[in-house]
């Protein structure tokens, strides 16, 4: 993506993930929002986009953040939101190790405490290394937690995968984390 998109990604993500009401919209109970009506909420607050902006943004997004529903014409974040949305996901069960990438600062506050979701709904965790990797790295020097998923997965903790391949989950204790050095 060159800047411009870059850009509209990060506005895109703030509106259907955190702060929609900034545009004067409200999303539905499951993060969706009329792509008309977002356009016009977001042209009406010095944000305008196009339809093909929008499109070319949600196609060239790496991270597939969000979802088009063609048939309705509507839009949504696939996750990472902290305004309340129910996705609609069902259980899963996951691959036995999962990864999570953070800056190096967390470390000693994760292995104290574990992983919580903070202002999200879910914790986020990658199925390889290297997106975990890509994930830490946006903040700098990182490293990658190797996650025991299959036994939080025995001892009855819930997972999520949305369709971008994120596995969420509500929490990752201390005792399931182990440095992926």
């Amino acid at each position: 993506m060159d800047k411009t998109d870059v850009r509209r990604s990060k506005r895109l993500s703030q509106v259907l993930r955190h702060q929609p009401g900034s545009v004067g919209i409200e999303l539905d109970p499951h993060g969706w929002i009329d792509l008309p009506t977002l356009l016009d909420a977001l042209a009406a607050h010095g944000s305008p986009m196009t339809r093909d902006d929008v499109d070319r943004v949600v196609r060239g997004n790496d991270k597939q953040r969000f979802e088009i529903d063609a048939v309705l014409d509507r839009i949504r974040a696939r996750q990472g939101h902290t305004v309340e949305v129910d996705l609609g996901l069902a259980p899963a069960e996951p691959p036995a190790v999962l990864f999570h990438g953070t800056p190096r600062t967390n470390v000693e506050s994760i292995l104290a405490s574990g992983l919580d979701r903070r202002q999200r709904h879910h914790v986020h965790l990658s199925p390889d290394r290297e997106t975990a990797e890509r994930v830490g790295a946006r903040r700098g020097d990182f490293v990658v937690f190797r996650v025991d998923a299959a036994r939080m997965r025995a001892e009855g903790l819930i997972f999520w995968r949305t369709d971008n391949d994120v596995w969420l989950t509500d929490a990752v204790p201390a005792g399931y984390l182990a440095l992926d050095l």
